[in-house]
């Protein structure tokens, strides 16, 4: 069993700072994984989680990772869970940097009405009002410092191609090209992964949460191109180590590779579960179809981070999007889904 704040040791420079669930039931916030490096002369953070416990638990590993003389601490999205300590930055004793992605920005000044939009999806799953559950959940996640005076976002810096092994990506490079940062966008819109050059680690932070994206800015297309490029990394040996924000495990090589293409057979699997729920599309109720897509991730065993009703109903709409239907105009969130085709007539 891990505690929050646990060191998963990677190497003499390298720690995985574990996080833990989410659980609502109890008031208790989900933490993200940390991962922390000494690239030669610099401290680097990757994402710093929240709570006070966790803020701890991070010095302990950077200290345990030194000596180093300088910081820098990378978000990557702005998820309330990874962005909570990000004040951190400011505290190191040390010249520092923080980087943020840009498209993330807006949540992190104003979580609530991020939170609320994906909430205001899915009304007929929510416990409580929207506003009065979007400020339960963001309550939560206290004390939230998401900005440090160092902040800048990765766009200010100039975007680079990024070859590893044959696979090439875009996004920025850091420390003399020791870490890599690679625009992903998937979970949401701005995220991205962390490629650390010398140990070989490759964070997905919530690129690999599961199978399908639940929020409502999530790219399921950028999702599994992300899983798929990053199971070649580890087929060539550009990648040796599979971290991420919610699994509690180390992945090393082949394991790496056959949980990669897990999530991808997982992906079309679901995919093809949903388009058999829908029948011919018709009129889909996003309720009535949420429990039978429930059933169907039961089944399939199918899971995720943080599984719950709220987050499965918002994967099922994302479902829903991905097989080609839409909601009909109407100011009830469970107002019916129905494929629009193009017209029957041909090009005059």
């Amino acid at each position: 069993m891990t505690v929050l704040g646990d060191l998963n040791e990677i190497d003499d420079r390298t720690v995985l700072v574990l996080g833990r669930e989410l659980d609502l039931a109890h008031d208790r916030p989900d933490v993200a994984n940390a991962l922390v490096h000494r690239a030669g002369d610099t401290l680097v953070l990757v994402d710093t989680g929240v709570t006070t416990a966790f803020r701890r638990a991070l010095r302990t590993a950077a200290d345990r990772v030194g000596p180093w003389s300088r910081a820098l601490v990378l978000t990557t999205h702005g998820h309330l869970d990874h962005v909570g300590n990000n004040d951190l930055a400011d505290e190191l004793g040390v010249p520092a940097e923080h980087w943020v992605p840009a498209r993330d920005l807006d949540q992190m000044r104003d979580p609530e009405a991020y939170w609320a939009r994906s909430f205001g999806r899915i009304t007929w799953a929510a416990p409580l009002p929207v506003p009065a559950l979007t400020a339960r959940v963001v309550s939560l996640f206290t004390p939230m410092r998401p900005f440090a005076a160092a902040t800048r976002t990765y766009e200010e810096r100039p975007l680079e191609l990024i070859r590893i092994g044959s696979h090439r990506f875009t996004g920025w490079t850091f420390a003399e090209g020791a870490v890599r940062v690679l625009r992903s966008q998937g979970h949401c819109a701005g995220h991205v992964i962390v490629h650390l050059r010398d140990c070989g680690v490759l964070h997905l932070s919530d690129e690999g949460n599961g199978a399908r994206g639940a929020m409502y800015d999530a790219d399921q297309l950028k999702i599994q191109t992300v899983l798929g490029a990053a199971a070649g990394l580890f087929e060539e040996g550009e990648a040796a180590v599979l971290t991420d924000g919610h699994t509690f495990a180390l992945r090393r090589g082949a394991e790496a590779v056959s949980h990669l293409d897990g999530l991808l057979e997982q992906a079309a699997a679901l995919q093809g579960a949903a388009l058999a729920l829908t029948g011919g599309g018709g009129r889909i109720v996003p309720s009535e179809f949420t429990a039978r897509y429930a059933r169907a991730l039961a089944e399939l065993g199918v899971g995720g981070a943080n599984p719950n009703p709220m987050f499965t109903a918002m994967m099922a709409l994302n479902e829903l999007d991905e097989l080609g239907l839409r909601p009909q105009p109407a100011a009830d969130p469970d107002a019916p889904w129905s494929r629009r085709r193009g017209s029957a007539a041909g090009p005059s």
